[in-house]
């Protein structure tokens, strides 16, 4: 292969690589109420409604099939809530995350409060849209130490 055609290729998929990168960040999100809807996880196994909270952006939970009893209808109790007040409600529409804040240079929301009715604890969460698809991902000190889950939006 000539030393031409072999720049040409490489130029070719430096400029692909280039188109892809700017399409990947065209897709993410522009302003704060983008995350605003319905979303499930790719697995199914969760289904959250995400709104405007007055200054901040919240979720309630729809569906989440570990927080299910065994009918598969029923919600859970919030047995494991540190507030004993709160261990006899349903986790049905509790809002599980709370006050995420836009982050306009980041293009993320930050620094919201995720319950998790499984273990009666609350963490730190943060979202991004990365394409057509929400990345949730709660986490106890550093982002680096957490869970992403990974949601699409539900028509």
């Amino acid at each position: 292969m000539s030393n031409s055609l072999k720049g040409r290729l490489l130029a070719a998929t430096a400029a692909a690589a280039l188109s892809l990168t700017a399409i990947e960040a065209a897709a993410q999100a522009t302003s704060p109420d983008q995350i605003i809807g319905v979303w499930e996880a790719e697995n199914g196994n969760i289904k959250l409604e995400m709104f405007d909270a007055g200054g901040s952006y919240a979720a309630r939970m729809l569906y989440g099939k570990q927080l299910m009893e065994a009918d598969g209808t029923t919600f859970k109790k919030d047995t494991l809530n540190p507030d004993p007040a709160l261990r006899g409600r349903s986790l049905e529409g509790i809002v599980f995350v709370s006050n995420l804040t836009w982050d306009a240079r980041d293009r993320r929301w930050e620094d919201g409060n995720f319950y998790s009715g499984m273990t009666g604890r609350t963490m730190s969460v943060q979202a991004e849209l990365v394409g057509e698809k929400m990345q949730v991902r709660a986490y106890m000190g550093a982002p680096l130490l957490g869970q992403t889950i990974v949601f699409r939006r539900v028509p």
